[in-house]
C-alpha cells in the first residue's frame, strides 16, 4: 500500500509542535528532520489537491497560517493529519514523508516559484475563497 517497501525507511517518532507549528520525524536510518505545517499542508497527497491524474493538480494557496489539530495513525504505514482548515483526508505513507523530507528545500523553492508565476499567495488574507462546487444535475434538463 502507498508505495511501502522493505527499503523504505520507517519513522521512529513523530512529534507535533504546535507551538513552532513543525512537525519533527526521527526514522529508522537515524535521520532527523522538521516538516512545517504549511509545507504538509501544501503537499498534501489528496486527490483534492493531485487530482486523479497529471495536469489535474490544484495549487494550494493561503496556507501559511495553517496548524495541525492532530495527527491520526494509518496501521503501520502512513499518518493522516488534521489540519485547522478542516483539511484532513491525505494520508501521508512513510515513503511519501521520507520523500518530503529529503526533498523539501527544493520542493518548497518549486512551490515558491509556481505561486508566484501564478499570482497566488501563501497568506489567506490574500486568497479568494473558493468558488461554490456546482452540482451535477441528473436527468433531462428543463
Amino acid at each position: 500500500m502507498a508505495g511501502l517497501n522493505r527499503e523504505t525507511p520507517v519513522p521512529t517518532e513523530i512529534k507535533l509542535h504546535q507551538k513552532s507549528r513543525r512537525v519533527e520525524l526521527a526514522f529508522d536510518t537515524g535521520e532527523r528532520f522538521e516538516l512545517s505545517c504549511e509545507f504538509l499542508r501544501v503537499f498534501t497527497p489528496s486527490a483534492i489537491a493531485r487530482g486523479h491524474g497529471p495536469g489535474q493538480e490544484v495549487l494550494q494557496v493561503g496556507q501559511r497560517d495553517v496548524e495541525i489539530v492532530s495527527i491520526e495513525p494509518v496501521g503501520n504505514y502512513a499518518i493522516k493529519p488534521v489540519f485547522s482548515d478542516g483539511h484532513d483526508t491525505g494520508l501521508y505513507s512513510w515513503d511519501l514523508l521520507y520523500t518530503l523530507c529529503l526533498n523539501r528545500d527544493e520542493l518548497w523553492q518549486a512551490y515558491l516559484d509556481k505561486l508566484a508565476e501564478q499570482g497566488g499567495s501563501r497568506d489567506p488574507a490574500d486568497t479568494p475563497p473558493p468558488a461554490p462546487k456546482s452540482t451535477p444535475k441528473c436527468g433531462p434538463q428543463r
